[in-house]
């Protein structure tokens, strides 16, 4: 009996709860989205493509983490939300940075020697490299930004790069694959203009988007960051295998790809693993494919580590050349002779660098002027 009356009582009381939530929902209506309390702004809040609609949310189709995203929130990137129902890019036409540089910062060695590039980005990335080397804009949200709310269109981007003599515009510093749509619309308007394209990137991206995406582009300069799923997973944040995929995507469509391993002492500098990476890299991208080690600086959330010795930089080249690939360098060394590119025909030196200077070109019409051996790349 007593049980019984509880239940009553329990039931009475949540019967009388949910008609004051209902009375106080009548009088005082939830906003139903973003849209609703605040007006988007079209230069600031852009359509963003590659989304899936759905009645709880948006799901983001541009990487292979595929967010999901309910009214308001946003994706592993921080740079694209659901608006509205809608999945929105929060940086298109808002770079953080924007600056003049020569083409063998980027690093790419293959495409204009000495040429100055104008690169660009903004902030937000799909990875959490514990070692990013640019973590003050990859690792922030568009509000923390000190440009936010500065609009650079495509065209006045495209105008800078003709302005200072630029030949090329780079989409970089960042992850250019979270501002797809700002990149997309530059890109095709630079080569419209006779500007080339380079972008710079940690491959962290879907099929069918690189797919749209490559065409547009001369060289794609991919950052494989190792060659062990357990190190890509704790450190870098992203799978490994994406990567790869789209590398090979890459070469079955014809696109010159250059690629930097950033050599991390005790973390991926295993030369057994360097090995594999070299041997994947060989049967899968060919031998003509250019491979930088990089030098690791300490800094962001590996400031403890040392600075990467040449000797293991150079172990690292040995191998990779060993392993029959014909361009290999080590980068942030300068000075150092694995930064100079040789004839793999003759043997003799085409290109000799210190640090981002060309001080000897010996190359005519893409081929070596001592044994006329051609060279791929994009020389003129």
């Amino acid at each position: 009996m007593i049980k019984g009356i509880r239940l009553y009582r329990f039931l009475f009381l949540n019967i009388v709860f949910c008609i004051i939530i209902a009375s106080i929902i009548a009088v005082y209506p939830p906003p139903q989205t973003i849209s609703s309390i605040a007006a988007i702004d079209p230069a600031r809040i852009k359509q963003a493509d590659w989304e899936k609609r759905d009645c709880l949310g948006v799901q983001c189709d541009l990487c292979p983490f595929r967010c999901f995203l309910p009214e308001g929130s946003r994706g592993i990137c921080r740079v694209r939300m659901n608006v509205g129902g809608r999945l929105r890019t929060l940086v298109y036409g808002q770079p953080v940075s924007a600056h003049i540089d020569p083409i063998e910062k980027k690093p790419v060695y293959h495409m204009l020697p000495g040429s100055r590039i104008f690169s660009i980005a903004t902030v937000g990335c799909n990875l959490r490299c514990s070692f990013c080397q640019n973590w003050e804009i990859s690792q922030r949200n568009p509000e923390e930004a000190k440009t936010a709310g500065q609009i650079l269109t495509p065209e006045q981007v495209v105008d800078a790069a003709i302005a200072n003599n630029c030949d090329s515009i780079a989409y970089t510093y960042s992850e250019p694959v979270v501002f797809y749509e700002y990149v997309m619309d530059i890109a095709k308007l630079a080569r419209q203009k006779g500007l080339r394209n380079v972008l710079v990137s940690a491959g962290y991206i879907n099929r069918e988007p690189l797919r749209k995406l490559a065409p547009y582009f001369d060289v794609i300069k991919i950052d494989l960051k190792g060659f062990n799923e357990r190190f890509y997973r704790k450190v870098v944040g992203g799978d490994l295998k994406y990567v790869l995929a789209a590398l090979k995507e890459l070469h079955e469509l014809g696109v010159l790809t250059e690629v930097v391993n950033l050599v991390v002492p005790g973390l991926n500098d295993d030369m057994r693993e360097i090995a594999g990476m070299c041997k994947w890299i060989y049967d899968n991208l060919g031998p003509d494919t250019p491979l930088f080690f990089s030098k690791f600086t300490p800094q962001y959330r590996l400031g403890n580590l040392p600075a990467t010795p040449i000797e293991t930089l150079e172990k690292a080249r040995k191998i990779a050349m060993d392993a029959g690939l014909r361009y290999v360098y080590i980068g942030n060394m300068p000075g150092h002779p694995g930064e100079n590119t040789y004839c793999p025909g003759c043997g003799k030196m085409l290109i000799h660098r210190y640090g981002y200077a060309i001080l000897e070109n010996n190359l005519k019409k893409g081929k070596c002027v001592f044994c006329g051996k051609e060279i791929p790349g994009i020389w003129d």
